[in-house]
Formats: C-alpha cells, sequence, structure tokens
C-alpha cells in the first residue's frame, strides 16, 4: 500500500469517529436538555405519529351505559377511537374484528387500551345498543351517543368525518375508516389508515407507546 493510500485512509477513519462522535453528542446533548425525539416512522404500518399530539374537541356525550362522559373521562388511559355506527353493513364490523383481535395480540407488559365506537348515526345508536353492539366485541369495547353536532365536532377533531344520507328511503352512512390512537392525556396520538393488519396495529401501538414513556421520562429528568 503507498503512502498517499495509508493517509487517504488515515484521514477518512478520523472523518468517520468525528461523525460518529458528532451524532453521540448530539444525542447526548439532547437527552440531557430534555429535547423530545422525534416520532417514529410507522408509514409501512399506514400509521402516522404526531411529533406533537393534538386536543381534541370538548364534549358531553353518553356512553354504552347511559352516563354521560367528558374530554377528561379519556384520560389515563390509551384509546383506540373509531366513528361509525351499529348497522353499519362492512366497514364497521370488520374493523371492530379488528381492534378485537389486536387486543388479543398485545403484550400483557403493555397498558391495555380501550376500544371506543364513535356514533355517527346517533338517532338509532342509543346506549343500550352501543351496549349490546359493542359488549359482543369485549369489555374494553365502549361506545358515545349524543347530539348529533356534538358527535361531529368529536369526529372532525379525530381527523374523521360522517355524511348521512338517504337511498330509497333508508338511511346510510358514510364515515371515516381510519382508527384514531387517543393518548392517556386525552390527545390525539396517531392516525391509523386501512387496511388494518392486527399485527401491524398491535406493533404499532407499542412503538408508539414506548416512544411516548421515553419522551415523558427524558422530559422529567
Amino acid at each position: 500500500m503507498n503512502r498517499s493510500v495509508k493517509i487517504t485512509l488515515f484521514f477518512l477513519f478520523l472523518f468517520v469517529i468525528l461523525v460518529f462522535g458528532l451524532v453521540v453528542g448530539r444525542q447526548v446533548f439532547t437527552v440531557s436538555n430534555g429535547e423530545p425525539t422525534p416520532a417514529p416512522d410507522l408509514a409501512e404500518m399506514n400509521t402516522y405519529v404526531y411529533d406533537q399530539p393534538r386536543p381534541l374537541a370538548e364534549f358531553t356525550l353518553i356512553n354504552e351505559n347511559g352516563e354521560t362522559v367528558t374530554r377528561e373521562s379519556l384520560r389515563g388511559r390509551w384509546t383506540f377511537a373509531f366513528v361509525g355506527y351499529t348497522n353499519c353493513p362492512d366497514i364497521c364490523p370488520a374493523a371492530m374484528a379488528n381492534l378485537r383481535r389486536t387486543d388479543k395480540l398485545l403484550s400483557k407488559e403493555l397498558p391495555q387500551p380501550d376500544y371506543l365506537l364513535v356514533s355517527a348515526d346517533p338517532e338509532h345508536d342509543t346506549p343500550e345498543q352501543l351496549k349490546s353492539y359493542t359488549g359482543f366485541f369485549g369489555e374494553n369495547f365502549h361506545g358515545l351517543t349524543g347530539d348529533l353536532e356534538t358527535l361531529r365536532a368529536l369526529a372532525t377533531s379525530l381527523s374523521a368525518v360522517f355524511v348521512h344520507r338517504q337511498v330509497d328511503g333508508e338511511l346510510l352512512v358514510d364515515h371515516s375508516g381510519h382508527f384514531a390512537l387517543v393518548n392517556p392525556d386525552g390527545e390525539l396520538a396517531a392516525l391509523i389508515q386501512p387496511p388494518h393488519n392486527p399485527e401491524h396495529l398491535a406493533e404499532a401501538f407499542e412503538r408508539i407507546y414506548k416512544w411516548a414513556k421515553a419522551n415523558r421520562e427524558n422530559a422529567r429528568s
């Protein structure tokens, strides 16, 4: 090996060490200053995670037990929220089944989330109807109904929409098909678009939870 090649390799080695040192130093500096790390990129799972979670609309609605529920009621637990209705012929049953399968796949070491159906058809989705429907999928499945415009505002803050239309005298509801992940502060943390794969849902939840937990601990240090 001639001298010029040795010199080139030496300086290349120094450059690599310098770059490595800068990367490590930046990570240490970031952690020591309590700055949050960027949200994980989960595009391969059809999931978008907000670097800064978004607050939900204030609301007062009724759950499947006839109890009054507000935004504060969502605090303390992770929640997968879905906008739909109990008479939905196709999208909603498949979505709820995917959530039930996801629930069974989650590690017991993770916080166990709730699953919330936000009704897009409150005229027919009474608390009794919601209880019968959500109860089929599991005890941690719940529903919300109430004033139509309040439900619409909540749906909007979940980045969802729904539209009523009459076809041959029958009410049909067109609605968004994604899941919204709400964090324990009652904020929108992530959106998960269809098609929904339960294995991907479980993995996405675990990665989002661990990222959020690390940022929270970093902020306290």
